[in-house]
């Protein structure tokens, strides 16, 4: 039996995926892509079941099985750092000089007392969760 190899081409992204498919807003996108997988987290760290999670975010299940599968789709970058206030985060913004031309995003997840720096984009804005995570509910 013979087995045939097919090459494909390949480019290295450019660190944000939207922008490489000439998505519109690229740098909003990949925001709100980062805010979901942090929400993401925090829910299967709380081992939350999606009705709860829903119930704690004020949404339906339905958007969070969205969430979950990381489809922000219409919920706004505030929307997503309302979720994780709803999580027990804290979430904040600063603004300061970009030591380039154009500034940078960073999203900054705190685990153990530690910040763990994302991936930066685009836009001179830093996102943090302080917080600790609080303990699930024992049901």
């Amino acid at each position: 039996m013979r087995t045939e190899i097919h090459r494909i081409q390949a480019e290295r992204s450019r660190s944000n995926v939207f922008a490489d498919l000439g998505l519109p807003h690229p740098e909003r996108e990949l925001l709100k892509a980062k805010l979901t997988l942090e929400i993401y987290r925090l829910i299967r760290k709380r081992n939350l079941r999606q009705a709860k999670a829903g119930k704690i975010l004020g949404v339906k299940q339905p958007h969070v099985s969205a969430l979950m599968r990381n489809r922000a789709g219409s919920f706004s970058v505030e929307r997503l750092m309302d979720f994780l206030t709803a999580l027990g985060q804290d979430a904040e913004i600063s603004i300061k000089p970009a030591r380039e031309r154009r500034g940078e995003v960073y999203v900054v997840g705190v685990r153990n007392h530690r910040p763990v720096l994302r991936d930066p984009t685009s836009q001179a804005v830093k996102l943090l969760a302080k917080r600790p995570l609080p303990q699930a509910p024992v049901s």
